[in-house]
């Protein structure tokens, strides 16, 4: 939501969601966004509100996965954690389906290619720069577009991680920490 000069950017959450494995699958995501209240001055306790619910879920969750979870949004978080003077997310077990898919070339391992390419049920919701453009503004139109595009992630992960698991391409999980790369491979 702010330039620091040239192409490089801040990065803020301004949604998170999520949902438990075992939920029904006719059950939507559960999400938080902030910028709801329409008031400048309420922003960081939106997001903190937003942050400390996340990671609610995160320590009650034994498993954490997403789609390049340990190489984006646990560390967006802990950034955004950092920046509020909040505590870090904790050490967790974590399914990436982008860092853990099957070593192979010639094939995009973006959410939305593997979803086009496992013919998965839940599309990628697009996202062009004017669209994002519209979403940081916080308009009403905006976190509408955002709305949709955090829940489509989730659900398509979901469906993305199951299909990966059914074709044996997917690695064991991972123990993912603030304080380090998250690499190792997880051992019990």
């Amino acid at each position: 939501m702010a330039w620091y000069g040239g192409d490089f950017v801040t990065k803020q959450p301004t949604a998170i969601a999520w949902k438990w494995s075992d939920a029904p699958a006719t059950m939507e995501p559960s999400y938080m966004l902030i910028g709801g209240s329409h008031e400048p001055d309420w922003l960081d306790d939106e997001e903190t509100d937003m942050l400390e619910t996340f990671r609610e879920q995160f320590n009650v969750a034994d498993i954490v996965t997403g789609h390049f979870i340990r190489g984006f949004d646990l560390t967006l978080a802990d950034g955004a954690l950092i920046r509020l003077d909040l505590p870090l997310l904790g050490e967790k077990l974590t399914s990436d389906t982008k860092l853990d898919f099957a070593k192979a070339h010639g094939i995009s391992k973006s959410q939305e290619n593997l979803g086009a390419t496992f013919e998965l049920d839940h599309p990628k919701i697009p996202m062009n720069t004017a669209k994002w453009f519209e979403s940081n503004k916080l308009t009403t139109l905006g976190m509408q577009w955002t709305r949709e595009r955090v829940i489509g992630d989730v659900q398509q992960h979901i469906d993305l991680r199951n299909e990966m698991l059914a074709r044996g391409l997917l690695a064991g999980p991972k123990l993912w920490s603030p304080k380090s790369s998250g690499i190792g491979q997880y051992t019990a």
